[in-house]
């Protein structure tokens, strides 16, 4: 399959202390890159990413992703008619990257991430799921394909969805791979968007934290 190729998003140097949102924890610089998904998507320097989700919608194409200047980098979209909950991470030039899929039958609202358009088990990229199905701030397990056992999680998210943030964690560590928080703005209330600020620390795959991201607004909205 011939590998998307990806929007260079314009950098921010992130402070390297936690944001005010976040739990305190060690701050991840990966080296070599941690790409999931693909190296395309990883960075040497600290990425911002700005991801509006629009509330009131019946169409497809429900999260956009930009960078700071506002340059789009991904869309996410529902696949109509579907018997599954679906969505796909989409480039700039409407190439699927990954197809994210809810499980049909699952205790914990497994979600699990393919390659491209495919749901296919061999294009299995990993699978995300709560970490007991119940809860009162979300916390959530992630399992890269390989990790069959599923004995220890290869990332954690930990979250307050009524303050729209979180921490992504790396395996059962206090080392941040990344933070989001809800960005309020008039605008948001007046046309029914969310809007969130995602800083990603180096070396972190970006299409991999925000189909995170996608999977977790998905849990929490069920």
């Amino acid at each position: 399959m011939k590998q998307p190729e990806a929007s260079a998003p314009s950098l921010a140097y992130a402070n390297p202390a936690p944001l005010e949102y976040a739990h305190p924890g060690t701050i991840a610089y990966a080296h070599p890159a941690v790409a999931i998904v693909s190296p395309h998507f990883c960075s040497p320097q600290p990425v911002e990413l700005a991801i509006v989700r629009k509330v009131l919608t019946i169409t497809d194409g429900n999260f956009v992703v930009s960078d700071i200047n506002g340059n789009i980098i991904f869309k996410v979209k529902g696949a109509r008619l579907s018997l599954r909950d679906h969505r796909i991470l989409l480039d700039t030039a409407g190439y699927p990257i990954i197809t994210l899929r809810k499980k049909y039958i699952s205790a914990h609202d497994r979600w699990q991430v393919f390659r491209g358009d495919s749901t296919e088990t061999r294009d299995l990229i990993f699978s995300a799921k709560r970490s007991s199905m119940f809860q009162f701030k979300t916390k959530l397990e992630i399992f890269l394909a390989n990790n069959v056992a599923e004995k220890a999680p290869d990332f954690r998210i930990k979250g307050s969805w009524f303050e729209r943030s979180c921490v992504i964690y790396g395996g059962n560590s206090s080392t941040i791979v990344a933070q989001m928080h809800k960005k309020r703005t008039i605008q948001s209330v007046l046309f029914g968007k969310d809007n969130f600020m995602v800083t990603v620390y180096p070396g972190i795959d970006y299409a991999f934290i925000i189909a995170l991201i996608v999977i977790l607004d998905e849990i929490n909205e069920n």
